[in-house]
């Protein structure tokens, strides 16, 4: 049997051939093991993004693998007119660890932040329809969603207006209505705001792409107040804070709050795209059948690999060792400020950790991403002053050591490359 070898690509085939929504960066990974990637060149990285927080687990962790590798072997698509076996062994799993009655699988973020959107719509709308009946629809008005300013809940067009961010709406109007934002973590602009129009609060307990700006208690549980006061369902979106990255399981374990849904996606999966809508059983009934789907959500292979990843997240000693990771996190960003002076403050919590770039450095991010990436360091940026780390909730030690190394050489190269600009831009002027 003949067997066509596949055809060679580089980066630069990427900008021949793909639509130019993004811009990734220089090299190629084509290996990748616990917190180390290799390129097509073979050169090594420290993974400190973790893929944007979805690497809950390292890179080709061999209990994930031996799952997908069984599973593939098994069974993989059967879609929603059957179930199958390891969808329901994670929903009973999700259901047992957390404060939900109920799951609705979907393959990423952005939809089960529209699925708890929508949910949200249709419960105020039954509640209405059960107490006036339906030729009193033109009276009906609790459609308000309140979201927060700075806030990402995904890229679809229900989901990108809830965040509160015009450069990613810019072009696409019009946009669904009756969506409001407010100042994230000003209680008196939620008291103002939320009222018997308010069908649903989202926000994030950690805003990751907005800045890496924890919500505060006080706020989170005010919102929970305000919510139960004019009947409105609290919507925490944890795509990024969820699936152990916070040292719980989920953020609102922390915090004394207890959302009505959450959303989870992104490290659930380990890499392998999956969403997960977690309700409750008084919201969960608004989503009879038929109401809404997902031809893929809750396949078997996403399934089988989220359930092995949280097993492992669930396993005894690994949110403790989050802990510990970030103390080596903030101690380490810590030194290389007392050396360069780059950060104006470290924040965050768990392993999202964000580093705001001090005024001399700012909107400069992607610039430091690139002397991270050639000093064989991967890193993020959550808008253009902020660096974000993310990395694997298991990332060894040593791993950690030479990752904060090679950012060493990273941010002096940086900042030698940004005083250089201001000189040569000084003399000019």
């Amino acid at each position: 049997m003949n067997i066509t070898a596949p055809p060679a690509v580089t980066r630069a085939t990427f900008d021949e051939v793909m639509v130019p929504n993004y811009a990734p960066g220089g090299f190629i990974p084509v290996r990748g093991h616990g917190a180390r990637v290799w390129d097509q060149a073979g050169k090594e990285y420290v993974d400190f993004a973790g893929g944007i927080a979805v690497s809950a687990v390292g890179h080709t962790h061999p209990e994930v693998v031996a799952a997908l590798t069984a599973q593939a072997n098994k069974l993989w698509h059967v879609a929603n007119v059957l179930t199958n076996e390891p969808a329901i062994r994670l929903a009973k799993k999700l259901v047992d660890a957390t404060f939900a009655d109920r799951v609705f699988f979907c393959n990423s973020g952005a939809e089960a932040n529209e699925a708890a959107l929508k949910l949200a719509r249709k419960v105020a709308y039954d509640a209405f329809v059960a107490a006036h009946g339906k030729d009193k629809l033109g009276d009906f008005d609790k459609t308000e969603i309140i979201a927060f300013d700075n806030s990402f809940h995904g890229r679809t067009l229900f989901t990108v207006t809830a965040g509160g961010q015009a450069k990613y709406t810019e072009g696409f109007g019009p946009l669904p209505a009756d969506i409001r934002h407010l100042p994230y973590n000003d209680i008196a602009a939620a008291e103002q705001a939320v009222s018997a129009r308010t069908c649903a609060v989202i926000v994030e307990p950690i805003q990751g792409e907005g800045g890496v700006t924890p919500g505060e208690p006080a706020f989170l549980k005010r919102l929970r107040e305000l919510c139960d006061q004019h009947q409105a369902l609290l919507i925490f979106d944890e795509v990024q804070s969820g699936a152990g990255r916070t040292g719980k399981l989920y953020a609102y374990m922390n915090l004394g709050v207890t959302p009505d849904v959450l959303t989870s996606a992104k490290g659930l999966g380990g890499g392998f795209p999956i969403g997960a809508m977690l309700t409750t059983n008084a919201a969960a009934k608004a989503f009879g059948v038929g109401a809404h789907g997902s031809t893929y959500g809750g396949n078997p292979l996403a399934c089988a690999v989220a359930e092995a990843v949280l097993d492992i997240l669930l396993r005894d000693g690994t949110m403790a060792g989050v802990a510990t990771r970030r103390k080596l996190f903030v101690q380490g960003f810590e030194s290389l400020n007392q050396r360069f002076g780059v950060f104006s403050a470290i924040r965050g919590d768990g392993l999202l950790i964000g580093c705001q770039l001090a005024p001399e450095f700012a909107g400069k991010g992607k610039e430091l991403v690139k002397c991270a990436e050639e000093a064989g360091l991967m890193v993020l940026i959550a808008g253009p002053d902020v660096m974000r780390f993310a990395p694997s909730l298991l990332i060894a030690e040593p791993d950690i050591a030479e990752g904060m190394a090679r950012f060493a050489l990273a941010i002096e190269k940086f900042i030698d490359q940004v005083r250089t600009s201001a000189a040569a831009a000084a003399k000019a002027a």
